[in-house]
């Protein structure tokens, strides 16, 4: 007697009827009571006599462990899962600011700003101050625009990690303050 899955478009990775190829399998059924271990054919015949599938749960265990069951809501269920892991994770993504040595108070104010609306919407935000030329001799004047910067930032974040002189470039690394 041949069995054929109403699932064809069932992804790969889950185990259902037919594509488990263990020859003896502990069979739960739709009530949570054990069934035993039985043999693949005879767990697929029960599992289609009371109209349902057969789920392999546990592949990796000494005896794989299925369950009879409806594969589609389970497999409905697994989704809605995985959407709300995904709603529930906040995807925090590195944003930056460049400055000067010789930036103006205005230029300033307005990437304090944009800084700020990032640190407050749950973003990291790495500050750089670029050195050009002969401004590497005076790394001191850097120092302080960014310790300055990050000062007006304070309220905002938490400096994640300190300035550091990369190459010719200055960096630090705020993230948002916990609320």
């Amino acid at each position: 007697m041949a069995i054929i899955s109403k699932y064809n478009n069932q992804s790969n990775d889950d185990l259902v009827n037919e594509k488990i190829r263990f020859k003896e399998v502990l069979v739960i059924d739709q009530n949570g009571d054990q069934l035993g271990v039985m043999a693949r054919n005879a767990a697929i015949n029960t599992a289609f006599d009371a109209n349902l599938d057969l789920v392999c749960v546990a592949p990796k265990a000494k005896t794989p462990v299925c369950r009879i069951m409806d594969y589609g809501k389970y497999r409905f269920e697994q989704q809605k899962k995985q959407k709300e892991m995904k709603k529930n994770s906040k995807v925090v993504s590195l944003k930056e600011t460049q400055l000067s040595p010789t930036i103006d108070v205005h230029d300033k104010n307005v990437k304090l700003k944009r800084t700020l609306k990032w640190l407050e919407s749950g973003d990291k935000v790495k500050i750089a101050v670029r050195f050009r030329g002969r401004q590497l001799a005076h790394i001191d004047i850097g120092q302080k625009i960014l310790d300055d910067f990050v000062a007006e930032c304070a309220d905002y974040c938490v400096v994640e990690k300190p300035a550091k002189l990369e190459g010719r470039t200055l960096t630090a690394i705020l993230a948002p303050k916990k609320k």
